[in-house]
């Protein structure tokens, strides 16, 4: 935003222009799973790490949604009394961070995350919006709960002849990592010359 002229073509994906209430909510409830590991006080290596796991498991909840956890981790046991599949998924995926991330690391990167304004000191986020001079492309994930598709209609109307478009999918947030055959469709529409200014 401090040099809204630096690139030619600009592409967002299920993201904002000012982090949510909600999405400050999901990342203070995480900071407080970690905070509420004992050895997290301690500031040394591998301090926090039961809580980085509880905390992961909060973060998957608002990077997938209801539809994607239903086909992919109900039980097809129905006797089942415990160790349940989303119970072990939510399990495997705090071990899998705390392999390669740093709960301090995490507290951290989350803090910044809660300041992204990016109308801050630029007169509002419509104003700073306006600012922007690539062509751009604005692309929404219907199930996304974490970055909702209101908040990618007010970039894309703020955006001077920004495209927007909306990707279906049942993956929520994480539709961005996993929906790359729809992506590139929606690229190729995109840079096509009967596209282009």
């Amino acid at each position: 935003m401090q040099r809204p002229d630096l690139f030619d073509h600009l592409v967002v994906i299920a993201t904002n222009a000012r982090h949510s209430a909600w999405g400050i909510a999901f990342n203070e409830a995480q900071r407080l799973a970690i905070e509420a590991d004992p050895t997290y006080a301690a500031g040394q290596h591998g301090g926090g790490d039961d809580g980085l796991r509880a905390a992961r498991a909060v973060a998957l909840l608002s990077y997938r949604s209801y539809s994607a956890y239903a086909e992919t981790q109900t039980d097809p046991d129905d006797d089942r009394l415990n160790s349940h599949r989303a119970s072990t998924y939510q399990r495997y995926q705090g071990e899998k961070l705390v392999a390669r991330f740093d709960a301090y690391s995490y507290v951290a990167l989350s803090r910044a995350m809660d300041t992204h304004h990016l109308g801050r000191g630029r007169g509002g986020v419509p104003a700073a919006l306006r600012r922007i001079g690539a062509r751009t492309l604005v692309l929404g994930i219907t199930s996304d709960v974490l970055f909702p598709l209101n908040e990618q209609r007010e970039l894309a109307n703020h955006i001077p002849g920004a495209m927007y478009a909306e990707l279906d999918s049942r993956y929520g947030h994480d539709g961005f990592l996993l929906e790359t055959a729809a992506i590139t469709h929606f690229l190729e529409l995109f840079y096509a010359p009967s596209f282009a200014h």
